[in-house]
């Protein structure tokens, strides 16, 4: 409740009252600016100078009824009654959202119905006294903008992939310590499998900088404004409370892509990480040429193919697999690729769900020679034009990130099968040399793991949707030793994690990180580490 009587309030409502009399009688100038428009109830400039010196003496008022654990940002900025997401304000005693605060709108009411009389602007994050309408700007408040709209500097930027963001801890309104980027985002209903996407992105350093950084405006495409802002609060160092909701940025996710990746039902996160890279892309101006977008640059590298068609030679043996005849035609086809699929070799054909010594293990570079160039694969593609053919693969151009998908679920005409064979990697020190053919002037080819998402689910050979559980392992600081931590993250579950641990799980996607040049000299240390 107020600490004011209606009479005992300071003279700031008389004479707000005492101004609107005096432009009418019948339909006073306020009257008809709140009946047009409801959306947009800043006074002119004479009457909010009026106001603001009326109300220099006492801005401070109502500031003690501000609650701040009740404050959460993260969801989307509608209105609670109209459902509006023009002109909305949100209530910094309660929380709640409303559209305008003119003398008709929902915030205005709120505040004589309920007693609650501080509100922010949710878009240019000034703050208003209500039903009073005027403005207060006090040091105080700065924090409650910071967390509505955080923002960073190029030097701040600069340390998140340092060992200097590991030196301090900080804390929230609790007292809870947390490292920001390394923070719990909350499961909804089945979204986890895009928070790990989420995670994983937000750890690429140049595209991580450029959300940081940016400044969007009105004419930007939504996903893209949401992202950012969700980039920032995954990243804020003054956060209320140790975590955040993607709510917001995930129903664009809903409305963009028509549905097809949703909150309430679990989806597979390498089409989701497909998606969102290639929308991305689309919405910040990105075209086919290599380089025209931050997802581009990051993320994009060239592979070549070759395909042969299979001849049966008659004086083959009958386990004989099938190989390339330079003799004959071979159609070679480059195209540019977003990530890197790695199929993995088939599981036992019994599996003990007790026993897991029987899970088949393989090493990375088992896996990637699929692009050495050499080995061949027949196309499993139901296509009439590609059955009976042989390929083989080799990278042309490598990106400053690899996306590796491990291909670990595979359809039959019963059920979804799945591989959970283990893959063993070094998590500094893999060298794309072997799968790369390029000139001399290609950038090196050493690479560092950044993220790895992995797949939980029963014991078994048979994709379980319902009971699937998706974490991402994530990098911080940099350089290996005692400057380099992981931490795993499931949904609002942070935790440290034993860097041996990491490659025990079934990784599904990985992120790795092409090495700085001056860091070269140290890949044949850190290869074996």
């Amino acid at each position: 409740m107020s600490p004011f009587t209606d009479s005992e309030r300071p003279s700031k409502r008389a004479r707000t009252e005492e101004s609107e009399n005096r432009h009418s009688p019948g339909s006073s100038h306020l009257d008809q600016h709140a009946a047009v428009q409801i959306v947009d109830e800043d006074l002119s400039d004479r009457e909010e100078v009026d106001i603001v010196d009326v109300a220099a003496r006492g801005s401070d008022l109502y500031l003690d009824t501000i609650n701040r654990a009740v404050l959460d940002f993260d969801f989307e900025k509608v209105c609670s009654i109209s459902l509006s997401n023009i002109n909305i304000y949100g209530c910094l005693v309660c929380g709640k959202y409303f559209q305008g605060r003119g003398r008709k709108s929902y915030a205005y009411a709120h505040s004589i119905h309920d007693d609650h009389h501080v509100f922010i602007n949710l878009e240019s994050t000034k703050v208003y006294v209500l039903p009073d309408g005027y403005p207060v700007s006090d040091p105080s408040l700065e924090d409650i903008s910071f967390v509505l709209a955080p923002s960073f500097t190029a030097t701040a930027v600069a340390t998140l992939s340092s060992p200097t963001h590991l030196a301090k801890p900080f804390y929230d309104l609790s007292s809870k310590p947390y490292l920001p980027g390394y923070i719990g985002l909350n499961n909804i209903k089945r979204n986890d499998y895009m928070n790990v996407v989420v995670h994983s992105l937000l750890h690429v350093a140049p595209l991580r900088d450029y959300l940081l950084l940016s400044h969007f405006g009105a004419k930007q495409p939504e996903l893209v404004k949401r992202f950012a802002a969700l980039a920032k609060k995954v990243w804020n160092p003054r956060l209320f409370k140790s975590q955040v909701s993607p709510h917001e940025f995930l129903q664009e996710v809903g409305r963009a892509s028509g549905g097809k990746f949703r909150m309430e039902v679990q989806g597979d996160p390498a089409e989701f990480l497909g998606w969102i890279i290639n929308q991305l892309h689309k919405d910040l101006g990105g075209t086919k040429r290599k380089n025209s977008s931050i997802m581009f640059s990051t993320f994009q590298g060239e592979v070549r193919m070759e395909v042969q068609q299979v001849v049966v030679r008659p004086e083959a043996a009958e386990n004989d697999k099938p190989r390339f005849d330079i003799d004959r035609e071979i159609k070679t086809s480059t195209s540019p690729f977003l990530f890197l699929a790695v199929d993995l070799p088939p599981p036992p054909l019994f599996q003990d769900a007790v026993e897991k010594n029987i899970i088949p293990q393989v090493g990375i570079h088992t896996v990637l020679t699929k692009y050495d160039g050499v080995t061949t694969q027949a196309s499993d593609s139901d296509h009439n034009e590609s059955r009976g053919q042989l390929r083989r693969f080799k990278c042309q151009r490598l990106p400053p990130y690899i996306i590796l998908h491990y291909k670990r679920f595979t359809k039959n005409n019963f059920v979804e099968e799945k591989n959970p064979t283990i893959v063993n990697f070094p998590l500094r020190g893999v060298d794309f040399r072997d799968y790369l053919e390029a000139p001399t002037s290609h950038p090196h080819t050493v690479y560092d793991l950044v993220a790895n998402i992995t797949h939980e689910s029963i014991a078994g050979t048979t994709r379980d949707k319902e009971n699937t559980v998706w974490k991402v392992q994530l990098r911080a600081g940099a350089g290996g030793g005692d400057n380099e931590k992981w931490f795993q993250i499931q949904d609002l579950i942070v935790e440290e994690i034993r860097k041996e641990m990491i490659f025990l799980g079934e990784s599904f996607l990985q992120i790795w990180e092409r090495r700085p040049d001056r860091q070269e000299g140290e890949m044949h240390v850190q290869a074996d580490a």
